[in-house]
């Protein structure tokens, strides 16, 4: 064995500064007895906090380590495992089986992270030797560095069997200046706890032909007070170097390219994008017809069913992509033959190596002969085929085909491609999981928004939602238009912070609220304070045991009033983009409403502020969440002009203006959620409105009932005379037996006939169903009988009591 490069310590240490092989020794139980710092510095846990504990319960599934525990050659494949600080990492693990004396074992437990792989890490054995199942030896060596433990591949490099080295130290099996040499090392990891690297050549007993390159990487074991332990010794044959460092690049390139969207059949077409020509000739990525439309299948599909499941072209590379004899296509149905070895792959979730394909004899001819015959003169002569599983389902399969390449496909080929494959699962599972809580989000979203929205009397709407893409999530968006009492309207937008489902139902609470709030007629500025409380109160009950809140609930909203009687609009907002007014002749003003605080930043003692505007009749009024106007491209100034040259169209219908706003988005996927509520104010007639000032004494009913018979016989309304009479006598005989100044009764003749009394009194009336001896209490709920709905809202003066009649027929 001679020795041909030691690599320099300082060169060492700066190598690993961020490593991503991490060492961990496991006893029979799977119990932590060993720990690196580079296990330490890539999932965050100390030697005191694992030494001594369940590495199941940390590094990853207990599926993976019973595994482990169970093959005879130890374990290795693909695993997610939680950071210390709570991300998920994406890791590539080998559980191997060490022997000691009198026929004890433990475990090595080896991780990396090949998201990090850079150029040199080809050289790096560690890194290399994890890809696949490349044997590799591994040497524990006590604080004396004698043998303690060993694996079986460590005699295939030096021929010493692993008996024999137990109690002994390099000095008594190598050449003293190379055991010298190999010693010192080990010595400086102890020291220091850093990972150093030894390399050197030999013949190896088993190819005593040729001279082999290898590379020792050697890592200190710590207890659990963070002392040395031992010293592990992890040697691989680097031979084949330059295969293992191209393996590596295309492992490094896929971790960016495999991917790069939540889109299933996009993901499939970069699968078969990045292993042509780097591995095939040929690639198809065949998706189960279900996860193709972005459906998670049932568990266990294709391996139950004697009949295996459609299939979906979703990926196709080729070198020969213009040649129009390739016998497959993109998009294409395919129906796997139950005897076939696609549909074995299917059932078995195992992979089919078929180093030299013969198609002119056996199942292949018979299943399909013109598809063979096109398949035999593209002159494919090698061929694998892999499932792409992920949590217990086959989502389909990759099949890889050599033509030009004339090397046959061979057992480490296969073992690439199936690790581009686990990788290209990762990603169609997390885009199928996605797209389960983003359509279940939608649909919730979809549920709690308004279907049809009514402007009645008062103005005009129309309104467009677009989600945000699939890459941001459905957000928490909503609009609503509510009808109030004497013919006015409330107009409201809102956004919830955050995206998803959680974003969608919090949406649907406010909404609720706001609602609610509206019912009760409160003035805009109040409205707002009050839901202001409403979010704080839900951060509260959301808080967990400590008191402190799992997820803050925050969102902006803006709220309007319009009173076409008056022509009055009264606007507030809780740090909601402000609205765009477009007047009759397409002149556009953004008024001056302040901008107040977001809702739930415990910023109540800031009080909200309302403006009232005077709008002319057809004026436009255009609410919209910050998505359409904000980007990260260009200032948000640059969205306010794009949305107001939009709009200022005069004569276009409301719809045409919606889809013309959202033709002018920068992008037909959307960063965040969109949401547009267009109102086109009206104006009632004066002849539509009869008011009277009554005074505050007894024969104000009588009088009251008079101009009312009369008022009602000049619409043509004489068959709502008498119920009308009864409601004002009740609602005026109220006003003068509780209030101390003038009253103003009121009819407004819209889509339904509103009866208002006006008073100088405060207190909200509530009906009392009257009892039989009683006199009184029978007023409120009289006209609650007699009218289609009834209530009352503050007013500046007093309050405002009104009740509805249905216009009749004719009218």
């Amino acid at each position: 064995m001679t020795d041909t490069l030691q690599t320099p310590l300082a060169d060492l240490a700066g190598s690993y500064d961020r490593p991503d092989a991490a060492l961990a020794m496991l006893d029979t139980q799977g119990t932590v007895v060993g720990w690196t710092q580079t296990a330490h510095h890539l999932v965050g846990y100390s030697a005191a906090e694992m030494v001594g504990r369940s590495a199941a319960q940390v590094m990853g599934s207990p599926e993976a380590f019973t595994e482990g525990w169970g093959a005879q050659d130890g374990w290795s494949g693909p695993v997610s495992v939680r950071h210390r600080d709570g991300h998920t990492i994406d890791l590539t693990l080998r559980v191997s089986t060490l022997w000691g004396k009198d026929g004890q074992t433990r475990w090595l437990v080896s991780v990396t992270d090949t998201r990090t792989l850079s150029a040199r890490a080809g050289s790096e054995p560690v890194r290399g030797s994890l890809l696949g199942r490349t044997p590799i030896g591994i040497v524990v060596h006590d604080l004396q560095l004698r043998y303690s433990w060993v694996n079986d591949d460590m005699e295939r490099h030096d021929g010493i069997p692993r008996d024999q080295r137990f109690g002994h130290r390099l000095k008594d099996f190598l050449p003293a200046f190379e055991a010298e040499a190999l010693e010192v090392v080990m010595r400086q990891v102890l020291d220091t706890g850093t990972t150093m690297v030894h390399e050197y050549r030999a013949w190896p007993p088993m190819d005593r032909r040729r001279e082999h390159a290898y590379s020792s990487s050697f890592f200190c074991l710590q207890d659990a007070d963070g002392m040395p332990l031992a010293v592990c010794s992890i040697t691989v044959d680097v031979t084949g170097n330059r295969q293992a460092r191209e393996r590596l690049a295309i492992l490094s390139e896929a971790s960016t390219r495999i991917g790069s969207t939540l889109d299933v059949v996009q993901t499939g077409q970069e699968l078969a994008d990045l292993a042509v020509p780097l591995l095939a000739d040929h690639v198809l990525v065949d998706l189960v017809e279900a996860v193709s439309l972005g459906v998670e299948p049932s568990p266990r599909t294709g391996t139950t069913s004697s009949e295996p499941p459609l299939l979906r072209r979703a990926g196709l590379a080729s070198v020969d992509m213009g040649a129009p004899t390739l016998p497959w296509a993109r998009d294409e149905v395919i129906r796997p033959f139950p005897t076939s070895l696609f549909a074995t792959a299917l059932h078995t979730g195992r992979s089919y190596l078929e180093s030299v394909l013969d198609t002119r004899t056996g199942p292949w001819d018979q299943h399909d002969p013109a598809r063979t015959r096109k398949i035999r003169e593209s002159g494919v002569h090698s061929l694998m085929i892999v499932p792409i599983r992920a949590r217990g389902s086959v989502l389909g399969l990759a099949l890889f085909g050599r033509s030009d390449i004339q090397k046959p496909f061979q057992e480490d080929d296969l073992l690439l491609a199936e690790e581009l494959v686990n990788r290209a699962a990762l990603c169609l599972d997390n885009a199928l999981q996605y797209a389960r809580e983003r359509t279940a989000a939608l649909t919730l979203q979809r549920d709690l928004l308004p279907h049809r929205v009514h402007g009645g009397a008062a103005v005009e709407v129309a309104s467009r939602y677009v989600p945000a893409d699939m890459d941001h999530g459905v957000g928490g968006d909503w609009f609503d238009v509510i009808e109030l009492s004497g013919a006015r309207v409330a107009l409201v937008v809102g956004d919830v912070v955050g995206h998803g489902i959680n974003a969608a139902a919090t949406m649907g609470r406010l909404r609720t609220a706001v609602r609610t709030l509206a019912d009760v007629d409160l003035p805009p500025d109040e409205l707002l304070a009050r839901l202001d409380d409403t979010v704080r109160r839900l951060n509260d009950d959301d808080g967990d045991v400590s008191g402190q809140a799992l997820s803050e609930v925050g969102a902006t909203c803006l709220y309007a009033v319009y009173d076409p009687v008056t022509r009055q609009c009264t606007l507030a907002r809780a740090g909601h983009p402000p609205p765009l007014i477009i007047d009759p002749t397409g002149r556009v003003t953004i008024p001056d409403v302040p901008a107040g605080a977001p809702l739930g930043l415990g910023l109540g003692l800031v009080p909200f502020e309302s403006v009232e505007l005077e709008l002319p009749e057809g004026s436009l009024l255009a609410f919209y969440s910050d998505g359409l106007v904000e980007s990260r491209d260009h200032d948000l100034d640059v969205g306010m002009n794009r949305l107001g040259a939009a709009l200022a169209q005069p004569g276009s219908s409301l719809d045409d203006l919606c889809s013309r706003v959202i033709n002018t988005l920068p992008s037909r996927s959307p960063d965040d959620d969109v949401t547009l509520l267009l109102a086109r104010t009206r104006a009632l007639e004066p002849a539509q409105v009869a008011s009277w000032e009554l005074p505050n004494e007894p024969a104000a009913v009588p009088t009251a009932r008079h101009l009312v018979s009369r008022q009602l016989r000049e619409w043509g309304l004489e068959r709502l005379i008498t119920k009308v009479e009864l409601i004002v006598s009740e609602l005026v005989t109220n006003a003068v037996h509780h209030g101390d100044g003038s009253t103003r009764l009121r009819l407004i003749q819209h889509q339904v006939l509103t009866c208002e009394v006006s008073d100088t009194h405060t207190g909200r009336p509530r009906p009392r169903p009257p009892h039989t001896l009683e006199e009184n209490g029978r007023g409120l709920y009289l006209v609650a009988r007699l009218s289609r709905r009834w209530g009352s809202r503050s007013a500046a003066d007093g309050k405002v009591v009104w009740a509805e009649q249905d216009l009749p027929t004719a009218a």
